[in-house]
C-alpha cells in the first residue's frame, strides 16, 4: 500500500491538491479535516460548550462519521455542505484539540485507508502522527493573504473580505500549531512547497514527482 500525506494550513491549497494527485494515480481520497469537522457540528447540534473537553466527549460518544467519493456523512446523514458552516468553522479548532476525540477519529482514519488501500490523505497532522511511516509526506504553505485570496474563492468565503478571512486563517493557524496534542508542523522528512508563487499544475506536478520517485 502507498500512502501520500498531505499536510498544511488553510487556504495552502491542501485539498484541491491531494484531489487532483489521487485523480491523476488511481489513489482513494481522503480530507481528515472533514471527519473533525463532522464531530464539530455534532457538538454544535447537542448544544455544549466546543471548549469544554468532557462535555465535547459527551456529545460525540457513539457517533458514526463516513467519508465516501466526497461525501461527509455524521450518523447517516449527508452532512457535506453542514460541515463548512461558519458555526463549525469557528468551533473546529477547539473540538480538534481534545485529545481523546482525536485518539478516536485518528482510529478512523486509519481504518478508512487500511479498507480503502493506496491513498493520498490531506489534514494537518498526517505525517506527523497520523501516518509518520508514509512513502511521501507533502507539506503545503504559502503566504497569508495569498492564502486568504484563495480561500475567498471557496463557496464557504464568499462574500467575504480578504482581510476578514485572513484574519480567520491567522487564528486557525495559532491555535493549531500550539495545540499539545498533533500540533500543526512539517514532519522532519516531509518536502516542505512554498506555493506563493506557483499555480496549481506546479504544485501538482512536484507531488507528483516526488511520489514516483518513491513508487
Amino acid at each position: 500500500m502507498v500512502l501520500v500525506a498531505i499536510d498544511g494550513p488553510g487556504g495552502s491549497g491542501k485539498s484541491t491538491v491531494a484531489r487532483r494527485v489521487a485523480s491523476e494515480l488511481g489513489f482513494a481520497y481522503l480530507d481528515t479535516g472533514a471527519t473533525y469537522r463532522a464531530a464539530t457540528l455534532a457538538v454544535l447540534v447537542a448544544g455544549v460548550d466546543p471548549g469544554d473537553p468532557c462535555s465535547v466527549l459527551g456529545a460525540t460518544s457513539g457517533i458514526d462519521i463516513d467519508f465516501a467519493d466526497g461525501v461527509v456523512s455524521l450518523n447517516g446523514a449527508d452532512v457535506t455542505d453542514a460541515v463548512r458552516s461558519d458555526e463549525v468553522t469557528g468551533a473546529v479548532s477547539a473540538v480538534s484539540a481534545v485529545g481523546d476525540l482525536r485518539e478516536t477519529i485518528v482510529g478512523l482514519q486509519r481504518l478508512w485507508v487500511a479498507d480503502h488501500g493506496d491513498a493520498v490523505v490531506e489534514g494537518r497532522d498526517i505525517g506527523t502522527v497520523v501516518f509518520p511511516d508514509a512513502a511521501v509526506k507533502i507539506f503545503l504553505t504559502a503566504d497569508a493573504t495569498v492564502r486568504a485570496q484563495r480561500r475567498s474563492g471557496d463557496e464557504e468565503a464568499a462574500g467575504k473580505a480578504v482581510t476578514d478571512i485572513e484574519l480567520s486563517l491567522a487564528a486557525r493557524d495559532t491555535a493549531d500549531s500550539a495545540r499539545t496534542v498533533s500540533p500543526l508542523k512539517p514532519a522532519e522528512d516531509a518536502l516542505v512547497l512554498d506555493t506563493t508563487d506557483m499555480d496549481l499544475e506546479e504544485v501538482v506536478a512536484a507531488v507528483l514527482e516526488k511520489v514516483r520517485a518513491a513508487l
